[in-house]
């Protein structure tokens, strides 16, 4: 879970202080926007690719090293003297670091039996939740003060805790099933699979066509400080937090579909929210702190629903979510960025709509449980 926080920070990281970025490297928001843009093209990529590579090696080596990655990176951005730099160390490290999410996933699938590995892969993404209830808010409030290089060198502290804590806690000797070919071309046949990675897209585009440009979009809108930029961060996360903690206590009861049906509806209504009262700085918080509720369970649901779909292929698709995941955000992400450029603010909210409204469509119409057929009597 501290792990997910590590990379929650360092994936979203750009997204809390765009214009810090901006002034200090001497680019556009726009700009400094595509760090998110390029670096969920190369986590979309990387995801597949490295999960096939590292199939074999052993899971607790694996997350180290990955860990041990992060730390490095991040610590090397504190002293990245131009956005060349920056972007080129930013991509080094997305294309490791893209590997700890999924595998801290299936790992968990190793160490638990099987009734609880829903609630155990949604108590994982907590640390997801906790980037963004936590991390965001400091990454805001640090840049604003000490400058984003501060933020780099904080983050890349928080991995190396992150790290020695993982050596000393999870036990060694766990390996996955090995990924080749025909893993993907199994993945590829299984409709359910297929149609839930389609719906991960469709979730993430719509979200990070604001998300992105969220810090930006309320200075603009509303005329919002760094501070209070950094509460609606908070919001964010906080009721992000929350809403794993619930999704956490009743997946194994409900079930992943009604769960994910429950918070892909929250997340609908707080973008809508959002669409509808942009410019209204309270409605707009208000709005985000809905929206929050469900965005990091709606992404736990899905791990879950595709572990359930074909257990055996769980390292490989649950892989492939998160580079799916990361696809959606390099849509949402470049489309938010064209309509910011091009100062359509008003419009990015009903994009995000849109999208989050097809996503909830697909789930309710492609992806509800068949009902056992009655014996005759």
């Amino acid at each position: 879970m501290l792990g997910n926080f590590v990379t929650g920070c360092a994936v979203l990281a750009p997204a809390g202080m765009l214009s810090e970025l901006s002034e200090g490297l001497n680019v556009s928001i726009r700009t400094a926007g595509l760090l998110i843009t390029f670096g969920a093209v190369v986590l979309c990529i990387g995801s597949p690719l490295m999960a096939w590579l590292t199939s074999r090696i052993e899971r607790k080596t694996l997350l180290a090293a990955t860990l041990g990655v992060l730390a490095v990176t991040n610590t090397a951005s504190a002293f990245a003297a131009n956005y060349s730099s920056l972007l080129s160390i930013r991509l080094i490290m997305l294309a490791v670091g893209v590997l700890f999410t999924p595998q801290a996933a299936g790992t968990a699938t190793l160490i638990v039996p099987a009734e609880r590995r829903g609630s155990t892969i949604a108590y994982i993404f907590l640390g997801w939740s906790l980037a963004a209830a936590a991390g965001l808010p400091m990454i805001t409030f640090i840049a604003s003060r000490y400058g984003w290089h501060a933020v780099y060198g904080s983050i890349g502290a928080v991995a190396c805790l992150s790290l020695l804590l993982l050596l000393w806690r999870l036990p060694g000797g766990l390996n996955a099933a090995p990924v080749d070919l025909k893993t993907w071309l199994d993945l590829s046949r299984n409709r359910m699979i297929v149609v839930l990675l389609t719906i991960t897209t469709l979730q993430m585009s719509g979200q990070f066509a604001v998300f992105t440009f969220m810090g930006p979009l309320m200075k603009k809108l509303t005329g919002a400080s760094a501070d209070a930029t950094g509460l609606v961060f908070m919001l964010y996360g906080v009721f992000g937090f929350i809403g794993v903690v619930i999704a956490t206590r009743i997946v194994d009861r409900w079930g992943a579909y009604h769960t994910s049906v429950l918070f892909t509806s929250i997340v609908l209504a707080g973008v809508g929210g959002w669409a509808l009262s942009a410019g209204v700085y309270p409605l707009m918080a208000a709005s985000v702190a809905l929206w929050g509720l469900g965005f990091a369970s709606t992404n736990s649901m899905q791990q879950v629903r595709l572990v359930a779909a074909a257990p055996r292929l769980a390292p490989a698709s649950v892989a492939l979510n998160t580079s799916v995941l990361y696809v959606g955000q390099a849509i949402g992400s470049a489309v938010g960025g064209v309509l910011y450029g091009h100062d359509l603010l008003h419009e990015i909210g009903f994009v995000a709509l849109a999208f989050t409204a097809i996503a909830l469509v697909s789930i309710v119409m492609l992806t509800r449980p068949r009902r056992p057929a009655l014996s005759p009597a």
